[in-house]
C-alpha cells in the first residue's frame, strides 16, 4: 500500500473518530438541554428530582430491595394471554426466570397461606379463614379474639373495586416464589413483533386514543411530512388532566423499561461468560432527540412524572406503615425490625421533598362524571395489567408485571386517602389493605424508577467521557 492511500485512510479514520465525538457531545448537550425544567401538568423541576433521588432515595431504596421481605416476590408467569394467541415463550436463555428454592424461602414467607406474612394468622385456629384474607397488611399477634372474628370478616371484605390491576392468585399453584435479586431486570434479546404488539396494544387500545390519531414513531402510521408528531400533542394537550396524566403514566413506565435495558445491555459474551453493561448506542437509538425525532426527551420527561407520582403514593401511605400494628413478616424478628425501620426512614425522606404532584386536581369536577372518569381509568390501567400476561420473554413478563402492578398500588393508594386517614391504630383495616404482594410490587417498582433516574446521570457522565 502506497504512503499516499495509508495517509488517506488514516485521515478518513481521525475524521470518523471526529465526527463520532461531536455528535456524542451533541447528543449529551440536546439531552441536558431537552430533559430539563418544569415538568408539565405539576410544579417540580427535574434538577430538585435528580438531587433528591441521587443523595436521599437511591441508596436507602437499594438497600430496602435487598431486604428479604421485598427480594422474594410470588407470581404467576403461566397465566394465558387473554387477548390473542400467544407466539410461544422466548427460547432465548436470558428470557428464562429460575424460581426460588423451597429452601431458600423466609419461613414466615413461605408458609404456605397468601397471608403468612402476618404474625396473627400464623398465631390463630381460624387458618382457613385466614386463607381467603388476601387483603392484609402485617399484623401483630397480640390481637384480641374480638378483633380477631373482625379480622376475618374484613378479610372477605371483597375491595376489587379499588384495584387497579389483576392480580395474580398466590393460591395457585403455577404462582411460584422469585429471587428477584437473581433474575435482575435487564435485555434479554426480546424484541420484534411479539414484543411490538403488547406496547402497540397498550397505547392503542388503552390510552384514551381514537384511532385517527397516530403517536409518534408508530410504524403503521401513514406519511405525514413534516408532521413530526405535533398533531398527536396538540391532540394530547386536548385532554382532560386525568388522560393526559393516563398517558404520561404509561409513557414514563415504557422509558423506564428502556432505560434498564440500555443500562443493562449484554456486551459480549466469551467462554459463556457474559458481560453486561450500559450501551449508549442503544440508549441513543431509544432517546436520541434527533433519531426518535424529538420524541426521546419526551419519554424521559415522563419517566420524571411517573416517578413524582409514586413519589406521592409513597409519602400518603406512611400512616398505613408507622403503626404498630403492621409487622413486615418474615419470620425473623431481628431483620423484620431493622426493616421496618428503614423503609419508615424512606417514607420520611418521600414527605420532606417539597414539590409533591397535587393529586387533589384529579376527577374534582362534579361528582357523578368523576366518578364515572375514575373508573374508567382504573379499568383502564387494569387492562394493561392483564396484557403483561401476553410478553413472551418471561423476565420481561417477571418485571413488566411487577412495575405495572406497582404503579396499580400507587394509584389505589391516591385515591384511597379518606381510608387511610381513618385507618385504626391497633387493629384491621376495612377501608383499606394492601397484600403482600403489593407492597412487595410498589416499593419495588420505585426502586426501579430510582435507578432509572440514576441510570440516566451515568449516561450523561458517559457521554460526557465520550468527547
Amino acid at each position: 500500500m502506497s504512503q499516499g492511500v495509508r495517509r488517506a485512510g488514516a485521515g478518513q479514520g481521525a475524521a470518523a473518530a471526529v465526527q463520532l465525538l461531536v455528535t456524542l457531545s451533541f447528543l449529551r448537550s440536546v439531552v441536558e438541554a431537552q430533559v430539563t425544567g418544569v415538568l408539565d401538568d405539576c410544579l417540580c423541576d427535574i434538577d430538585s428530582i435528580d438531587n433528591f433521588n441521587t443523595y436521599k432515595i437511591f441508596p436507602k431504596i437499594k438497600k430496602l430491595q435487598e431486604r428479604d421481605y421485598f427480594r422474594y416476590y410470588k407470581v404467576n408467569l403461566k397465566r394465558p394471554c387473554p387477548f390473542w394467541a400467544e407466539d410461544g415463550h422466548c427460547s432465548i436463555k436470558d428470557c428464562h426466570v429460575e424460581p426460588c428454592p423451597e429452601s431458600k424461602i423466609p419461613v414466615g414467607i413461605k408458609a404456605g397461606h397468601s397471608n403468612k406474612y402476618l404474625k396473627m394468622a400464623n398465631n390463630t385456629k381460624e387458618l382457613e379463614d385466614c386463607e381467603q384474607a388476601n387483603k392484609l397488611g402485617a399484623i401483630n399477634s397480640t390481637l384480641s379474639n374480638q378483633s380477631k372474628e373482625a379480622f376475618i370478616d374484613w378479610a372477605r371484605y371483597d375491595d376489587s373495586r379499588d384495584h387497579f390491576c389483576e392480580l395474580d392468585d398466590e393460591r395457585s399453584p403455577a404462582a411460584q416464589y422469585v429471587d428477584l435479586l437473581l433474575n435482575p431486570e435487564r435485555y434479554t434479546g426480546y424484541k420484534g413483533t411479539s414484543a411490538w404488539r403488547v406496547w402497540n396494544s397498550i397505547y392503542e387500545e388503552n390510552c384514551f386514543k381514537p384511532r385517527s390519531v397516530y403517536r409518534p414513531l408508530n410504524p403503521l402510521a401513514p406519511s405525514r411530512g413534516e408532521d413530526d408528531g405535533e398533531s398527536f400533542y396538540t391532540w394530547l394537550e386536548g385532554l382532560c388532566l386525568e388522560k393526559r396524566v393516563f398517558y404520561k403514566l404509561i409513557s414514563g413506565l415504557h422509558a423506564s423499561i428502556n432505560l434498564h435495558l440500555c443500562a443493562n445491555y449484554l456486551l459480549e459474551e466469551t467462554w459463556g461468560k457474559p458481560s453486561w453493561g450500559p450501551n449508549i448506542k442503544e440508549f441513543k437509538r431509544r432517546f436520541d432527540p434527533v433519531e426518535t425525532k424529538g420524541e426521546g426527551p419526551r419519554r424521559l420527561k415522563n419517566l420524571y412524572f411517573l416517578y413524582l407520582i409514586e413519589l406521592r403514593a409513597l409519602s400518603k401511605v406512611a400512616p398505613y406503615f408507622e403503626r404498630s400494628i403492621v409487622d413486615l413478616y418474615t419470620g425473623n424478628a431481628e431483620e423484620d425490625a431493622d426493616t421496618k425501620t428503614l423503609l419508615l426512614n424512606i417514607f420520611q425522606d418521600t414527605k420532606s421533598f417539597p414539590m409533591h404532584f397535587d393529586e387533589k386536581s384529579m376527577f374534582a369536577g362534579d361528582k357523578k362524571g368523576a366518578k364515572s372518569l375514575k373508573e374508567e381509568f382504573r379499568l383502564h390501567f387494569k387492562n394493561i395489567s392483564r396484557i403483561m400476561d401476553c410478553v413472551g420473554c418471561d423476565k420481561c413478563r417477571l418485571w413488566g408485571k411487577l412495575q405495572t402492578q406497582g404503579l396499580g398500588t400507587a394509584l389505589k393508594i391516591l385515591f384511597s386517602e379518606k381510608e387511610i386517614q381513618k385507618l385504626p391504630e391497633n387493629s384491621p383495616s376495612k377501608g383499606f389493605q394492601l397484600t403482600r404482594q403489593e407492597i412487595v410490587a410498589l416499593l419495588n417498582a420505585f426502586g426501579r424508577l430510582s435507578t432509572s433516574i440514576r441510570d440516566l446521570q451515568n449516561f450523561k457522565v458517559l457521554l460526557q467521557h465520550s468527547r
